[in-house]
């Protein structure tokens, strides 16, 4: 049996984004690292998105990125053991809130 062409198939067998991803990234010792998050259930991934619009979305608008394409970001983090790229992921958990450290009251004791 021969493989559908791209036009005839309405699903091809290769799930490749068009054009470059947009990686979030955080500061590092060296300049910029990839950040890395889990799947649901606890995997190691790595996260793309297809526009800068989506990534800003997701994780707001502070979010540092560079572009990469997906084999380069597959390449990037190979030697950590992540082989799963998510891309455009939508259910994220909001952002925690800060809480106020907690003050500890020492009990004055009061003489009469």
């Amino acid at each position: 049996m021969t493989e559908p062409l791209y036009g005839d198939d309405p699903e091809p067998s290769d799930r490749i984004p068009a054009g470059p991803l947009y990686v979030p990234v955080r500061p590092g010792p060296s300049g910029c690292a990839a950040r890395l998050f889990r799947t649901p259930l606890g995997d190691r991934t790595a996260v793309g998105f297809t526009s800068a619009s989506r990534l800003t979305a997701t994780l707001g608008a502070g979010q540092a990125w560079i572009g990469l394409a997906e084999p380069a970001l597959r390449a990037l983090t190979a030697p950590l053991g992540i082989t799963t790229v998510t891309v455009d992921p939508q259910l994220t958990a909001p952002a925690p809130t800060p809480v106020p450290p907690a003050t500890t009251a020492i009990p004055v004791l009061r003489t009469v």
